[in-house]
């Protein structure tokens, strides 16, 4: 038995029975994968006890589980399926590729069309080099920003994800000053430092420091934070105008965002121009991808004709430009470049729409809830609410935490930070993900990503479950979560 599962009180609730009532087949499964994978997983965010939901096939905006359960879903391949699972023409383009082959190691058009195409679509990009995953493209962002500038200090947001790379991996989850892992050397992370998100006079204040200590190579930042808390107004932008004031380079990480906020991601809704940028997911149209992009003079430290000694390695990997990973990239790159008027206002609608729906449904039964959010990126906060916390907030026991908050707004969440301290992951990524799946829902971080392929009885089907969870804890007494 996995040690987080059923020591908690809460996991002895009639919604874990339902659960395991709904999915033995699942359970059987993680069984055996316990004995044979670290965890049952191969990527820690899949797993939450009881025992994970197995997938067995998934099309549009649906997957389907092992034991025959239908859910809406919210994850869509880490956020990856714009378009929903299986879209055509990405799918059928895939198809043809295979045909072609599946991996030559060699060099190909393919992958010169696809660069030349976001070369041109995305503003910020004079050069592009293509890798495999979001995590290794984050790691040679570091690699190329410290070799062009010649400094070491990294800044990067507390809270924030850029993949499992020693560079980055520092106060990644609470509690933040506490290692992320072990069989890490302190050295790969000392020249890691780190600002608060939406924190916008300790962010120019730490630059600012760390400029005038004569290191700093370069800032790494996510344009929406944490959990999609949305940036203040002139947060980025202070935060490019000072890096780049400073002589450092300004690295946007844009791995979930690229190609979902708008065809040029969080850069182009906001304005900004990063020296470089990450971007995959979306933009793999499904596949293995992840590339950074950037100016010209820092990517070119990268050619294989840089003098030993001057250039930057980035290796790029084995099945970095596959056949069908270019072919679907760029396909999807082009389909959203058509069809740009029409997929991201859609979007940003269907996700005010769950994001309001999702709270009223809370608010209604007198639960604190709070979905942050941009376009179609929301998750769901439930805010510690202490007692007399007034209508819609919560009359239950005040919180251990004895934080005094006493109404939703009152939370003030800005950053990743306030999620982990302000409100009860516990139960968000616990119980509300299964009540949830029970429901019919996948969520993850209690939200997810919308796509094209979600129709608008999609959406009431989110809004209802949530509204059913709701009923379930009212009914059960439960004020607050």
């Amino acid at each position: 038995m996995n040690p987080n599962d059923s020591k908690d009180p809460a996991l002895s609730a009639d919604y874990l029975d339902t659960y395991r009532r709904r999915t033995p087949g699942s359970a059987a499964l993680y069984e055996r994968a316990k004995k044979v994978m670290p965890g049952g997983v191969c990527h820690n965010p899949r797993y939450f006890p009881p025992h994970p939901v197995y997938i067995n096939r998934a099309e549009g905006s649906k997957i389907w589980d092992v034991d025959g359960n239908e859910y809406v879903d919210l994850w869509m391949g880490h956020y990856t399926h714009i378009l929903g699972h299986k879209p055509e023409p990405v799918y059928s383009a895939i198809r043809k590729a295979v045909e072609a082959g599946t991996h030559w190691g060699i060099v190909h058009e393919h992958q010169v069309a696809f660069a030349e195409d976001f070369c041109r679509v995305i503003p910020s990009a004079e050069m592009v080099r293509f890798g495999v995953s979001g995590a290794e493209a984050t790691m040679y962002a570091v690699r190329l920003a410290r070799g062009f500038t010649g400094k070491k200090t990294i800044l990067k947001v507390r809270g924030g994800w850029h993949g499992a790379n020693a560079d980055l991996s520092v106060a990644i989850h609470a509690p933040m000053d506490v290692p992320e892992s072990a069989g890490m050397l302190p050295e790969a992370t000392r020249f890691t430092k780190t600002i608060s998100f939406n924190d916008e006079e300790g962010t120019v204040a730490a630059i600012r420091r760390e400029a005038a200590a004569g290191d700093l190579a370069a800032v790494v930042i996510e344009a929406v934070g944490q959990y999609f808390v949305p940036p203040v107004a002139g947060y980025l932008e202070a935060v490019e105008r000072e890096t780049k004031a400073a002589g450092a380079l300004f690295v946007l990480d844009e791995i979930i965002t690229g190609g979902r906020l708008s065809l040029r991601g969080a850069q182009g809704l906001y304005g900004l121009k990063p020296d470089l940028t990450t971007m995959g997911k979306v933009m793999g149209g499904g596949m293995n991808l992840g590339l950074v992009a950037g100016r010209r003079d820092v990517l070119e430290l990268a050619s294989p004709t840089q003098p030993k000694g001057k250039g930057v390695l980035m290796g790029g990997g084995t099945f970095s430009i596959m056949v069908p990973a270019m072919i679907a990239g760029r396909t999807m790159l082009r389909y959203l470049e058509e069809h740009e008027g029409e997929i991201y206002p859609e979007l940003a609608r269907k996700g005010e729409y769950v994001r309001r729906g999702v709270e009223e449904a809370f608010a209604a039964r007198g639960i604190a809830a709070k979905c942050f959010g941009v376009g179609s990126l929301f998750t769901t906060s439930f805010p510690k609410v202490a007692v007399g916390a007034g209508a819609g907030a919560g009359t239950g026991a005040a919180d251990a935490a004895g934080d005094g908050i006493r109404t939703v707004a009152e939370a003030d969440i800005r950053n990743c930070e306030d999620v982990e301290t302000k409100t009860n992951v516990k139960f968000r990524d616990n119980e509300f993900r299964l009540r949830m799946l029970n429901h019919g829902v996948y969520t993850i971080w209690g939200g997810g990503a919308i796509s094209m392929a979600h129709t608008q009885a999609d959406l009431d089907r989110i809004v209802d479950a949530a509204e059913a969870v709701a009923k379930e804890m009212a009914a059960e007494g439960r004020r607050t979560a």
